[in-house]
């Protein structure tokens, strides 16, 4: 959930500390609540931390001038073991300052582990579960920093990213990582660790992705990779093909709004490359990264979705769409419910995971198990090189490039389109689809772009009516079929990012309970965008406003019967029922967006959040 940046240069007089801090800036979405940095001044290792945002870090160094040395470590620390305080904060020393630790994960022994150092006489000043690991390293630590890591590590059960200074060897710095995302990077003037690829992308673009359990050891002028037995690895480099620009804000007040006028880019950039082939006059899809051929795409007897947040929504409309299209049957999990849940997979079973980092931990320990058990796993993730596309079978990449804002929404319109995709693909061989439904399937898919670009042109009429609700106490949100899967999102994205309680309910549960909350002036808003249910709906809408509720409406161009039972209604344009979502999630977005906006809330970074979920 932090941010980790290391670097050392070639050169004596390089300076570590700007490099780090400009580094950290990068990962400020992650979300964090102190941040800190240790640098080697060519005598002693320096530590300075401070509590609240990395500005009040770079003041009290001047940007890094106040801390000298071509070899630091620093990190922007989510309070998870004690308060956020500067003692809590990383990076982390032993007694007498001569080993320094930033870590990201959770020691999940670190309660023995510090009873067994404090009767060995280590004192402890802080309250995390990282300052075990420095002072164990002190514990064994007999010069040779590689052996005293590796027999850490060894003892030590949980998940970590480790950034590790030691004075006696002021040349190196050193990684190391096990189910939290960690890569390292070179160039011509030195060597860099990060949490995430935004962080270094402004110095180099070759990169390795750690494995679990790797050791790295840098030096200004060179790598080399371990394993825990202290054998070197051989690594092969990545180069990073993103536009630096795409991790800028590019005029856009926030990244949030930004991404959400990438979404049409995103779609095309996730479709185009699957729309190969020819079948008459029809394209085909072909998603080589699958790995099965036809064959074995219908031998899948069934789908299980895992995954967590709005990958889980995205998963939920999947289940709509694979069934309807592709008529196997889908179950589709929370990942920190389905590991726990002794999940029935049989005889056909496919598990596809979706996560926009790639590195989120419920869902790879979903992956984990599955692939244990023996079935096969297919990821859909937006990070190359991350933990899931190396260890699932096969990965579906979504292309929706860098995504900066705590809120995801670019990443979520690639997951819907690659489900999209994946649905026609096992419809098409499973010989459920004829060319002249294909075909309009594909139109419908390429236009959504376009749609989608003509629903953001629309922001100025739902930022005036977002403006309303402002003061607002609970949102609700109804909608039958998939418009309940778009309902779970629209939800999540305001209370995310305004911190205005709200909830996504089945419409038909109105009736159930829910509708004692409804009262004068709460704002509904009604998702209806499938037809065959149309009806339905309306008259959940007309449950509502009998006791006083303001319906805000999305729903299709044709449906005129909406206007005459809401308030305010947004209309999408003309698409497939099964890819509604793409489009009516669009004013949704803008909605939540707004309202975090006119309430003042940092978009970008909401409280207690953070982009990547690395721990349990």
């Amino acid at each position: 959930m932090c941010g980790i940046v290391g670097y050392i240069g070639k050169e004596l007089s390089a300076q570590a500390a700007p490099i780090i801090l400009d580094g950290l800036a990068k990962l400020e979405y992650r979300g964090y609540d102190s941040a800190g940095m240790a640098i080697y001044d060519g005598e002693k290792i320096n530590t300075r931390k401070a509590i609240g945002r990395l500005k009040i870090l770079e003041n009290l160094t001047r940007g890094g001038e106040d801390m000298p040395g071509a070899a630091g470590i620093g990190h922007t620390r989510w309070a998870s073991h004690g308060a956020p305080s500067d003692i809590n904060a990383h990076p982390h020393t032993n007694a007498a300052g001569t080993i320094a630790v930033v870590h990201n994960g959770i020691i999940e022994n670190y309660i023995s582990l510090k009873k067994k150092l404090a009767n060995k006489g280590f004192q402890f000043v802080s309250e995390t579960d990282t300052e075990v690991l420095a002072h164990l390293l002190e514990y064994y630590y007999k010069g040779n920093p590689l052996e005293a890591i590796t027999k850490v590590l060894h003892r030590v059960e949980g998940a970590y990213a480790l950034g590790i200074m030691f004075a006696d060897h002021p040349e190196e710095i050193y990684a190391a990582r096990k189910d939290s995302p960690l890569i390292v990077g070179q160039n011509e003037s030195g060597s860099f660790i990060a949490s995430d690829v935004p962080a270094i992308l402004k110095y180099t673009r070759t990169v390795y992705y750690m494995d679990n359990q790797e050791v790295a050891a840098l030096r200004g002028d060179g790598l080399r990779f371990y394993s825990l037995d202290e054998e070197e690895v051989e690594k092969e480099p990545v180069t990073i093909d993103w536009d630096s620009d795409a991790a800028e804000k590019a005029g856009y007040e926030h990244f949030m709004l930004k991404e959400m006028y990438e979404q049409p880019k995103t779609i095309i950039d996730t479709i185009s490359p699957r729309l190969q082939g020819t079948k008459g006059n029809v394209s085909d899809i072909v998603i080589e990264e699958l790995h099965m051929t036809d064959e074995e795409l219908r031998a899948v007897q069934k789908i299980h979705i895992v995954a967590c947040g709005s990958a889980y929504h995205a998963g939920v409309t999947g289940k709509y769409v694979l069934e309807g299209l592709a008529r196997i049957p889908v179950e589709v999990d929370l990942a920190s419910e389905f590991r726990y849940r002794n999940p029935i997979l049989g005889e056909g079973s496919l598990v596809i995971v979706i996560s926009q980092s790639g590195e989120t931990a419920d869902t790879m320990a979903a992956l984990r198990d599955s692939k244990a058990k023996g079935y096969k796993v297919l990821g859909i993730v937006n990070v190359v090189g991350s933990s899931i596309a190396r260890e699932a079978d096969a990965c579906l990449y979504t292309w929706a490039g860098p995504e900066i804002a705590v809120a995801t929404t670019k990443a979520y319109s690639a997951q819907l389109a690659a489900l999209y995709l994946l649905a026609m693909k096992f419809a098409r061989v499973r010989g459920l689809m004829s060319d002249e439904v294909f075909a309009g399937l594909l139109a419908d898919l390429r236009r959504l772009p376009d749609q989608i670009e003509l629903l953001l042109a629309q922001k100025q009429s739902i930022q005036h009516f977002a403006n309303r609700y402002l003061g607002a106490r609970d949102i609700f949100f109804i909608g039958r079929g998939i418009d309940y899967a778009i309902s779970l999102e629209g939800s999540l994205k305001l209370k995310e990012i305004s911190y205005i309680h709200s909830e996504a309910y089945a419409a038909g549960e109105l009736k159930h309970g829910t509708i004692s909350l409804i009262e004068d002036g709460t704002l509904v808003v009604a998702v209806s965008t499938q037809p065959e249910l149309y009806q339905k709906t309306i008259s959940n809408i007309q449950e509502v406003k009998a006791r006083g509720a303001f319906v805000m409406a999305v729903t299709n161009e044709e449906n005129k019967a909406m206007e005459k039972v809401s308030d305010y209604v947004v209309s999408i344009p003309e698409t497939n029922p099964y890819f509604a979502n793409s489009l009516a999630i669009i004013p949704l977005q803008l909605f939540a967006y707004y309202v975090a906006v006119g309430r003042g809330c940092d978009v970008d970074k909401p409280r207690n959040l953070a982009k990547s979920v690395t721990i349990e």
